[in-house]
């Protein structure tokens, strides 16, 4: 963990009631709420003298927490990275393409190990594939009044801005393509926090019958979609990879017959490409 207990070069001091471990990547203390009459939270209570008596280790199903050792029993019962029922949307490499007995299995292999002479000829191969395809992509940068606020805030830092940037211009383009509308389910894939869907709903105001469905695979903190108690909107949120998703048995999109409209700001290239799939399916067998 990149980070350190309280150093006396931090300034401030916890807000109260929250832990007192200062973390020195994120130049802040931790936010975690804690336990009456105590200094730290529970991933931090190493740090407390009353605490090191007993050792904490990494938890088994997940390393990004830790857990007391002499608790790991009982922790592994109701640890949020345990396995879990599988719902019905769940069909196992769904959306990770064909296999068949004729299809060649070959070692993936990085760029940066092949050879000149090999680069050049698989720089060949994909110009040739490529013959005749309109790739030629132009920018469509945009933006959209729901966040004129937030843009202007002088609070935000240049990360901030960043994400609120590219925040209004997906907003700009889904208004432009006249997607930003009531009775729809928005389908947010690879959401983190939920914050494209909490700008979506912002930009509608008080649309009826506006479904929002967060896809993301890991489990994630600080989530905003919560904070969303409209009577119009309902979110849901989907812990599952998309590479096992079905969209055709999510209760909602089977009986609301509700149409899709895909959305996603962190996703690469090959999870792009599976949504698209996704998408397309969806649309040839419902709404």
């Amino acid at each position: 963990m990149a980070a350190t207990a309280r150093t006396p070069h931090a300034t401030g001091f916890p807000a109260e009631g929250r832990c007192s471990y200062y973390v020195e990547k994120k130049k802040r203390f931790c936010r975690m709420v804690v336990a009456a009459g105590k200094r730290f939270c529970g991933e931090h209570a190493g740090a407390a003298e009353e605490e090191n008596a007993r050792k904490r280790i990494l938890c088994p199903l997940d390393p990004k927490h830790t857990v007391y050792e002499d608790q790991l029993s009982k922790h592994l019962k109701k640890c949020n990275s345990r396995e879990k029922p599988k719902p019905d949307f769940f069909i196992q490499d769904i959306n990770a393409g064909l296999k068949d007995e004729t299809e060649i299995t070959e070692q993936l292999v990085p760029i940066s190990s092949l050879s000149e002479d090999q680069l050049g000829n698989l720089i060949k191969k994909l110009r040739k594939a490529s013959e005749g395809l309109n790739s030629t992509l132009k920018d469509h940068i945009m933006s959209h009044p729901a966040l004129h606020d937030a843009l202007n805030d002088p609070k935000n830092g240049d990360s901030a801005t960043k994400h609120l940037k590219q925040q209004a211009s997906i907003l700009g383009n889904i208004e432009k393509l006249k997607l930003l509308g009531p009775r729809r389910c928005f389908v947010e894939f690879g959401a983190g926090k939920g914050k494209l869907s909490h700008w979506v709903d912002i930009a509608l105001k008080d649309a009826e019958k506006v479904h929002f469905i967060l896809v993301e695979k890991v489990t994630t903190r600080f989530k905003v979609d919560g904070k969303h108690r409209k009577k119009n909107s309902v979110f849901e949120r989907l812990q599952i990879d998309i590479q096992h998703l079905c969209l055709n048995k999510i209760p909602v999109l089977r009986e609301g017959k509700l149409p899709v409209v895909g959305i996603g700001k962190h996703l690469c290239g090959v999870a792009t490409g599976v949504i698209g799939d996704i998408m397309w399916a969806k649309n040839i067998s419902g709404p």
